[in-house]
């Protein structure tokens, strides 16, 4: 399960080039998030980057590059909470480790989400190498310890793919919908403490509805 994303090889070695990938990445976020694949230009990341163009294309070759690197960074921080879940696990413990770690991925990469869910949206026309039988065979992989756990009795019989897509949807819906959250809460952005709140509250109901105890 693999995001083809640019080589780095003969680059900048060490901090100094992580420090200007993640800068760089971060002002793609803000853009792509802004303005779409289409509508953002390689020039106004390198000028919220605060790097020269010549640099910006000295670690990311072209546009599409640096778009599917952010789709890659938000993917794979998401993916890899779920990639050592058990049957031997405590559903609970489990999902309510889950729950508050993509919530906090929403707090800080709520851009990335947002690229994300526009990418979706228009049909996914850069996920196609991602989306593969290997993606799909890790899906089904998760939904089988979900199927374990109801077997074994550990939680009430849900339906796991439904239960699967409920998580992503709901904790995601804090970053990808911030501003209609924020709009009819009357806030004006949301805190870490809202995240906190809505952490708490995401993990009592998704629990309860599987037949499961909230941990402290």
């Amino acid at each position: 399960m693999t995001f083809e994303v640019p080589s780095h090889e003969g680059k900048p070695a060490g901090r100094i080039r992580q420090k200007n990938e993640e800068t760089i990445l971060k002002a793609a976020e803000r853009e792509f998030a802004r303005h779409g694949f289409k509508g953002t230009s390689m020039n106004t990341i390198a000028v919220n980057a605060g790097l020269p163009k010549a640099n910006l294309h000295y670690y990311f070759t072209n546009k599409l590059g640096l778009y599917i690197a952010v789709l890659s960074n938000i993917l794979e921080l998401w993916d890899s909470t779920f990639n050592h879940l058990k049957a031997e696990d405590d559903p609970a413990q489990a999902l309510t480790q889950y729950i508050r770690t993509k919530m906090e991925f929403s707090r800080q990469h709520p851009q990335a989400s947002r690229v994300f869910a526009m990418e979706i949206i228009s049909g996914g026309p850069c996920l196609t190498e991602y989306f593969t039988q290997d993606y799909r065979a890790w899906f089904q992989g998760r939904a089988a310890v979900f199927q374990a756990w109801i077997d074994a009795g550990k939680m009430d019989a849900v339906d796991p793919v439904h239960l699967i897509f409920l998580l992503w949807g709901s904790t995601q819906h804090y970053a990808d919908f911030a501003t209609q959250i924020c709009r009819v809460s009357g806030r004006s952005r949301l805190t870490k403490e809202d995240m906190q709140t809505a952490s708490d509250n995401l993990t009592r109901i998704i629990l309860k509805g599987c037949g499961l105890t909230p941990t402290a």
